[in-house]
């Protein structure tokens, strides 16, 4: 196995990289430096106690797409081939096929999984479950990277993290997964608007309907992140709002 690993700064000189942690960043580069010349790594979990990094840590590089696990607790570098240039007389082939067996490259060298194969993998990497820290893995919508433009990445929509806000701040049940929320999120995020965009939404509303038992019923994503969710977000929270006029419906 080839020794010598590099990093392109593509990847770590973005927004999309610099804004994690330093803990977070310091894991993705030792996961690097232990990958092997595909980019996989099967001792993902013993890196991250050497260096005293945080399972919200390893959680935050999947949720931002540096990289994939599968369920047999492997993990691979999405970036590889962005990063590594192996050549052919050093390069020692994965021992790990049946996991790469569900991975397809774009034309930008970034792995994805393979939509047309039903894959095993899951959002974390197999452990005594923990609560997962404010960023996860989005199963629908993996960025991707050029590596021949200056673009930055496209951020993954963090369902997860509205939705638990919501039920969080309003007491309701909601789950990330169901489709009728997701569309709506990913609509008002298509629009341009993000994750603190969504929270303030969330928190006047909040202010406004949680008290009220008949407003109460309306904090639900139907209703705020529907067709009227900027004209929430540029709301000042009012308290104890009794006119249903302010919700559309």
């Amino acid at each position: 196995m080839a020794q010598r690993r590099m990093f392109s700064k593509k990847i770590t000189d973005t927004d999309h990289f610099l804004e994690m942690p330093l803990s977070a960043q310091a894991l993705y580069f030792h996961l690097n430096m232990g990958a092997d010349d595909e980019g996989f790594i099967d001792r993902a979990r013993t890196i991250q106690r050497t260096i005293r990094a945080s399972d919200d840590d390893m959680k935050i590089l999947i949720a931002k797409g540096f990289l994939i696990p599968f369920e047999s607790g492997v993990v691979v570098i999405r970036h590889w081939r962005i990063h590594n240039y192996i050549q052919s007389d050093r390069f020692q082939t994965t021992i790990y096929q049946d996991e790469k067996s569900h991975l397809e490259y774009d034309q930008s060298k970034v792995a994805n999984f393979n939509t047309e194969k039903k894959c095993i993998h899951d959002v974390s990497i197999p452990e005594p479950q923990v609560r997962l820290g404010k960023d996860r893995l989005d199963k629908d919508r993996l960025t991707t990277y050029s590596a021949d433009s200056d673009e930055s990445y496209e951020e993954p929509i963090p369902y997860q993290e509205i939705i638990e806000h919501l039920n969080n701040t309003c007491g309701k049940g909601y789950t990330h997964t169901g489709k009728s929320s997701r569309k709506l999120i990913r609509a008002r995020w298509n629009d341009g608007f993000r994750l603190d965009d969504f929270k303030k939404v969330i928190d006047t509303k909040s202010k406004d309907w949680l008290k009220n038992k008949d407003m109460n019923k309306y904090l639900r994503p139907e209703t705020l992140f529907g067709t009227k969710f900027e004209t929430y977000l540029n709301e000042a929270p009012r308290s104890n709002r009794n006119s249903s006029n302010d919700i559309g419906v």
